[in-house]
């Protein structure tokens, strides 16, 4: 067994910018050529990208979209901190230099058709990968719920849903239109009081949807979640609560996001006990329990 699964699968390029979308809320959509990046990148991994020239520290970002036959990955991010700031200037036709992919990703379990998939506001773009897989997924009938939650406006145009999601509480309709066009429901939620959105965490609308499954399709969902750390802590005692099974993913700053620093690491149960591992390619993602467990 190769102690070290990541070597030989990160790659670094020169990606060029081909677009650079901006949204309210210091939202951006990132999309890069980056060829070797895309061949290999699964739901969960990510880049970690230089930002700019006068910052020699690299940037971890989630890949939303990936297209191997075109090439391009695309990222969505907020700009908080000087590196993301920096980035938000940059230009298409500008290149940056981009290592990726890394990361553990998102394991989908054909026996488990109902994936409940949890996106807080940056942890959206995994929620979308998964999506965009399962679309490509034959092993099953997938019957995703697509959950996404922010407290800024989302950085795409909501609309009322066509699709009926029983279980839901009455007014919560709001959608995005990606997942709609998919096939796939999916529903808002915010304490911003925006139009269509249910009015509490994402977490709070999960559990009423899982109050209102049957013994059988309760055994046919596992959650995927991606957010702050609060949320997935929450999502992790869901899982719990309703005994089934959960995946998160881990956001930590980053140095050298290959797995030589260890300055990303968290404690996680294992069966040999409590083990610090390291989030950039131990994870980021983790089974839910083993990184929350039960009090």
């Amino acid at each position: 067994m190769n102690p070290r699964p990541h070597r030989g699968t990160i790659f670094l390029e020169d990606a060029e910018i081909l677009s650079h979308e901006h949204f309210p809320g210091e939202q951006h959509v990132l999309r890069l050529k980056a060829p070797q990046c895309a061949a290999k990148a699964l739901p969960g991994s990510f880049v970690h990208l230089s930002c700019d020239a006068a910052l020699p520290m690299r940037r971890p970002m989630s890949l939303m979209r990936v297209s191997p036959t075109e090439g391009c990955v695309e990222c969505l991010y907020k700009a908080v901190g000087e590196g993301s700031q920096l980035l938000s200037a940059r230009r298409p036709g500008e290149k940056l230099s981009c290592l990726g992919p890394i990361g553990k990703p998102f394991v989908l379990h054909p026996e488990k058709p109902r994936p409940l998939l949890l996106g807080g506001g940056v942890g959206i773009p995994p929620m979308v990968f998964i999506a965009d897989a399962l679309r490509h997924d034959k092993r099953a009938a997938w019957k995703p719920l697509v959950l996404m939650g922010s407290e800024v406006p989302f950085p795409f145009k909501t609309r009322p849903s066509t699709i009926l999601v029983p279980g839901m509480p009455e007014g919560v309709i709001g959608c995005m239109p990606l997942m709609e066009d998919w096939g796939f429901p999916s529903r808002l939620a915010s304490k911003q009081g925006y139009a269509g959105c249910f009015d509490g965490y994402i977490t709070d609308l999960a559990r009423a949807w899982l109050k209102s499954l049957g013994k059988e399709a309760l055994g046919e969902v596992e959650i995927f979640a991606c957010g702050p750390t609060p949320m997935l802590k929450a999502a992790a005692a869901l899982a719990q609560e309703f005994r089934i099974p959960s995946q998160v993913s881990l956001e930590e700053f980053m140095a050298c996001a290959v797995g030589g620093c260890a300055g990303c690491t968290v404690e996680v149960k294992t069966p040999d006990g409590p083990a610090m591992k390291r989030v950039c390619v131990d994870g980021p993602v983790f089974d839910g329990a083993a990184v929350f467990p039960a009090a």
